[in-house]
């Protein structure tokens, strides 16, 4: 069983608005771009509605059991997300929850038994408690009460008792309580008054590390005994200047914290602080960022991962022969979710890759080959009917070189021109990556090319390309959006006058401010963005409120900068807006809130322009039951096809 420490809940203050992306961080000085010939022959090829694509089955979890012989998997295919017992040996799935309203994300295996720990919000509105299903079936909600929010940090070693964090004492701070695995009774090991964000626990229940951002460019490590008699915070990371320190996990013998900082360059390498000496010496080095990195429960494999260039490569090396563990042949794509069984001989991961969704594999190490437990396209799509993404690179108005993510539908040609999406990630500061991602698909499957843009402010690049836009959002990260549009404009195989923008959270705000600042697109597709900074800055979450200063050095601070996040605003510049826009919201969003979408649309209404509005009253931010991925899905085609192509 892994019970890796769940500090990705973190990430970054400044990717916290994210949708459907990730906050690691890579780069490149190489500037390649992509040959502009036309396609010789487009190939027959099918296409598919929305309904089959979402028929294919989203999972996640890869927790291994006491006896090594079943993964606790979340997964889609009922509909909404539940939970199962998934055998490493011949992938039999045991249904283990029945929601038909909230979704249910799997969390751990118990220790010694197949209990299991999940993690679950109502309708999307993050505020996630921890709840564990007993053998007999029953559930018990091990974080009740209104209106908090609470996380699995892990178990302990000797498996006797395990972490998690609430913040039902301060909305605004999480403190740490450790649960007895017997019968849950609870003792607060830490009460949190710094107002940092406790991310990882020591294996021996000893260490607590904490990260707390100065601003979005700068933070620090403190360090608790919570065995001493008093526990309080020890500043680790003494610096100047403005420098990041991330807290990764504690080392198998509890010596030692693994953090990441950008510290010696431009991209986050992997340092260990030793807490006996107290000292700091390099521990892992790459030519991009380094995402992560943990250990097995039983010391022996250390995993990792690196950003590079929007996939991300794993390491996993074999600390007991001091290797690299050799891996047997997989499809294209990247490794997910690795871990390993208490006895050492086998691990789970899932495989994922742009025409493929995650996929779950057991191998054990004394075969040559890994086998697939689950098929997670629908068996109604041809994979090779779908379309892998190119990484490229293009000028932007100053000639910044922005990454980007090119899809060609198979159908387009110099003598069949297709219409251009631009889509934009979240954030500010996530990332356009690889992956699967069926909403991408089912379009550039219907013709419509997709170039998703990691504009400057993008993490994954590099500390100087991630802070480009600090306090110049929709200004010059708007104009990496216009240069996206004039390079796709230079491919043969577009319709140069039929180039749309689309995004979600901050994808969506970079949306509707080029349709209100630019008269350049012809349409545009807003999902849960943000259109009034003013309202969204001073309505954060409580429990982001470690985050608030780091947002307001990326931003900017609605007390000192409402001038600015007014006049970059959306809203009050919605009568420029002269094409077609839809927008879809979740109604339970804490992050957008519907008011944002609600005023946008009637703003529009105003202007005499088409305008639709699918609203979800069911879903936060960022859609999680199936009919409703379909439902949008549906309304995007549906849109692009009524007011995009019917000029071709």
């Amino acid at each position: 069983m892994n019970t890796r420490t769940w500090n990705g809940y973190i990430i970054i203050a400044i990717a916290a608005l994210l949708w459907g992306c990730s906050a690691e961080h890579p780069a490149s000085s190489k500037t390649t771009q992509p040959a502009n010939e036309p396609a010789a022959n487009t190939i027959a090829f099918k296409q598919y509605d929305a309904k089959t694509f979402f028929e294919s089955v989203t999972y996640g979890g890869s927790s291994i059991n006491h006896t090594g012989d079943a993964v606790l998997q979340h997964s889609d295919e009922t509909g909404v997300f539940n939970l199962f017992k998934v055998s490493l040996i011949d992938g039999t799935r045991t249904q283990l929850t029945d929601s038909t309203v909230d979704s249910i994300f799997s969390v751990s295996f118990f220790p010694a038994d197949d209990r299991a720990l999940y993690s679950a919000d109502k309708g999307g509105s993050e505020l996630n408690h921890l709840y564990v299903r007993e053998l007999d079936g029953s559930v018990k909600d091990l974080t009740p009460g209104e209106n908090l929010k609470a996380m699995f940090s892990r178990f302990s070693a000797d498996g006797k008792h395990f972490y998690a964090l609430t913040n039902e004492r301060d909305p605004k701070y999480f403190d740490v309580y450790r649960y007895q695995t017997a019968d849950y009774k609870r003792t607060m090991v830490y009460k949190n008054e710094l107002g940092a964000q406790p991310t990882t626990l020591s294996a021996d229940g000893r260490w607590l590390a904490l990260s707390k951002p100065v601003n979005n460019a700068n933070s620090n490590i403190y360090i608790v005994d919570l065995h001493a008699d008093m526990p309080s915070p020890t500043l680790i990371t003494e610096h100047e200047g403005n420098i990041q320190y991330s807290p990764e996990t504690f080392t198998p013998g509890n010596d030692a914290l693994i953090y990441t900082t950008d510290g010696s360059g431009e991209f986050f390498q992997a340092f260990q602080y030793d807490l006996k000496t107290a000292t700091h010496s390099p521990y892992l080095a790459a030519d991009w960022d380094i995402s992560f990195v943990y250990f097995s429960d039983d010391g022996r494999f250390r995993v990792h991962g690196v950003n590079a260039d929007a996939s991300t490569k794993i390491g996993i090396y074999d600390l007991q022969s001091k290797r690299e563990l050799a891996l047997p042949t997989l499809p294209d794509g990247d490794l997910r979710g690795v871990s390993f069984s208490n006895d050492g001989k086998r691990m789970a991961f899932y495989v994922n890759g742009d025409t493929s969704p995650s996929n779950l594999y057991a191998f054990e190490f004394d075969q040559p080959k890994a086998r697939r437990l689950t098929n997670a396209l629908s068996s109604s799509i041809d994979e090779a009917h779908l379309v892998a993404s190119e990484v490229i690179r293009y000028p932007s108005t100053d000639d910044l070189k922005i990454p980007a993510l090119q899809y060609k539908p198979k159908q387009a040609s110099a003598d069949n021109k297709v219409p251009g999406i631009i889509f934009i990630h979240g954030g500010p500061g996530g990332q356009t990556r690889k992956g699967y991602r069926p909403i991408i698909q089912h379009l550039v499957n219907h013709g419509y090319a997709m170039l998703g843009v990691n504009n400057r402010g993008s993490s994954g690049y590099g500390k100087t390309f991630f802070h480009l836009d600090d306090k110049r959002h929709g200004e010059k990260d708007l104009e990496d959006i216009v240069a996206a549009k004039h390079y796709l404009q230079s491919l043969p195989w577009i319709d140069p006058d039929n180039i749309i923008v689309m995004g979600g959270s901050y994808g969506g705000y970079l949306t509707m401010a080029a349709l209100a600042y630019t008269d350049e697109f012809q349409a545009g597709i807003n999902i849960f963005g943000v259109t009034n900074w003013l309202r969204t800055l001073e309505s954060i979450p409580p429990w982001w409120a470690s985050f608030r200063e780091s947002l307001y050095a990326e931003l900017g601070d609605p007390a000192t900068d409402a001038e600015r996040l007014k006049r970059i605003s959306p809203l009050f510049h919605a009568d420029n807006v002269q094409v077609p826009v839809l927008v879809v919201q979740g109604a339970n969003d804490p992050r957008v809130l519907q008011v944002e979408s609600d005023e946008m649309v009637a703003a529009i209404e105003k202007n005499n322009v088409p305008v639709e509005y699918v609203l979800f009253p069911d879903e936060g931010h960022g859609f999680t039951k199936k009919a409703n991925r379909i439902t949008a899905s549906e309304a995007y085609l549906n849109f692009l096809n009524t007011h995009v192509r019917k000029s071709n």
